[in-house]
This record gives C-alpha cells, structure tokens and sequence, in this order.
C-alpha cells in the first residue's frame, strides 16, 4: 500500500508519467416490447434481451487529466497485453519509463505479453514498465477506479443494445472528459494511512 501511495506523491514528469489500468464490463440489453417512439415519454419493459458483454479498459494519467479508453469483447491475458503495447507505443512513445499502477487481476502481469507476444517484443514492452500493484482487497488505491466510477455514472448509467453503440458512448465521454482536462486531487497519503489504517499494521513490542 505504502508503495503505491509513494508513487502517487511523485511530482508531475512527462518522460515518466504515473498511468494507472484498470478494467469493467457491462451487459449489452435490448429492450424487445416497448419500442421507442419519437417525440413520446421513455417507456422502459421489465423483458429485454441479453446481447453480450462489453468490457472497456481505462487507461488514466491523473496528474495530466488525461485518460484513454479501449474497448473490447473479452477480457483476458492478450487484450491486457494489447493495451499495455498501445500504451507504451502510441500514448507513450517518448517515455523514458510508464510508472504503472494496476490491482492483482490475473492477467495484470508481464506474463501477459509473453502471451501475446514474441519474446522480444513481450521483453521490449516490458522494459519499459515500471509495475506497480495495489494490495489485495485494497484496488480502490487504483485511481483508475475513480474515472471508471465517473464513466460509469455519466455515460453507462442506461444499458446499451449492442457493441458499437457502446464504444460510441464511451468515445464521447473521454472526449469530453479529456476536453475538460478533468484531473484526480489524491490527499490520501502515506502519513494518512498509517494512522486511519493502523490496524492493518503489525505490532512491535
């Protein structure tokens, strides 16, 4: 935990930008008895039609306020590893190091790219990452968690029928919220959780 708190008191540097992952899905609903009428009332059934899961990966550089979003049909060890090949050759080419923060999911891990990869691409990208994991049971220290959470309620809060009205929806939102340069003000530190936390510490006598 303390690890990660460090990290978030760095100071902004560009050539070594702090970028947090983190990842949700949703459920694609199609609403098969009312349909919608222009220039009528919303009317909402309680039958509707499942029609896949959506999983959108949030990449978010809080100290920069800015995030990228990517989305995608499954979630498993080679999509993870193809958003840490986006991240490190088109977010962040000119990077010395991606100081990256992730929770404990399974996939979140170099082996990932090995998967994925060659093993000199996998090694490439992997040199270029600097990992940082939050505890377990504790991923609410990824600041990637608060955009999701933000996403989620501005722009998923209604279900959507199908992938490409999905993508859309989540397009616009980090578009307008990258225009907005909305940024993460993180007071919780180190100091902080020693003292709020204090029992999850161990006891010297």
């Amino acid at each position: 935990m303390e690890d990660v708190l460090d990290v978030y008191q760095r100071p902004y540097d560009p050539f070594l930008p702090v970028v947090c992952i983190d990842e949700t899905n949703k459920q694609m609903i199609i609403e098969t008895r009312i349909p919608g009428v222009p220039g009528q009332a919303e009317k909402v059934d309680y039958e509707y039609e499942r029609n896949g899961v959506a999983n959108v990966f949030m990449i978010s550089e809080p100290l920069a306020g800015r995030r990228e979003t990517i989305v995608s049909e499954t979630r498993n060890s080679i999509d993870f590893a193809g958003v840490l090949q986006y991240t490190s050759d088109i977010l962040y080419p000119h990077a010395e190091k991606i100081v990256l923060v992730t929770d404990n999911l399974n996939i979140h891990s170099i082996s990932s790219l090995y998967k994925a990869f060659p093993p000199e691409e996998a090694r490439r990208i992997a040199s270029r990452i600097e990992w940082h994991y939050t505890p377990k049971h504790a991923s609410w220290l990824n600041i990637a968690e608060i955009d999701i959470g933000l996403m989620c309620r501005q722009a998923l809060a209604k279900p959507l029928p199908d992938l490409d009205s999905f993508t859309n929806q989540v397009k616009a939102w980090t578009l307008r919220r990258n225009i907005e340069c909305g940024k993460v003000n993180w007071q919780f530190t180190t100091d902080d959780a020693r003292i709020k936390l204090k029992r999850l510490y161990p006891v010297i006598v």
